[in-house]
């Protein structure tokens, strides 16, 4: 993972006095906030001769059950751990719950670092 620069905090709670300011590959991104609908990427420049490829809405996911991977439509957004109002915006990020057509899945992928969308199904109990 990339650091984004130093702790404001020690691990007791106490602060820490900034010893320079933050650095050009030290500066973060507004996250991409990949929504359900059309298929719409964003070609990224990253650091070194690279691309990131970041997946701003879709509806397709890769759905794995066991050792058999489908590709299923997505319906909507169940619910989102990261977020509460995620799951109301349609918002996905890896661990959000996903209605697909193969059944309810869990993204295992980042779309918006990786660019699509992986899913396990999850057992409705």
């Amino acid at each position: 993972m990339k650091d984004q620069g130093r702790s404001k905090r020690k691990r007791t709670g106490g602060r820490l006095k900034p010893s320079s300011n933050k650095k050009r590959y030290q500066l973060g991104r507004e996250p991409a906030a990949t929504t359900v609908g059309e298929p719409r990427f964003q070609v990224i420049d990253s650091r070194g001769n690279n691309e990131k490829l970041r997946m701003l809405s879709t509806n397709v996911a890769q759905v794995a059950d066991g050792a058999e991977v489908t590709e299923a439509d997505i319906e909507g957004v169940v619910d989102n751990p990261s977020n509460v109002n995620y799951a109301r915006r349609n918002i996905i990020t890896k661990g959000s719950i996903i209605d697909t057509s193969a059944g309810r899945a869990r993204v295992t992928s980042r779309p918006g670092q990786d660019g699509q969308v992986n899913a396990v199904l999850v057992d409705e109990a």
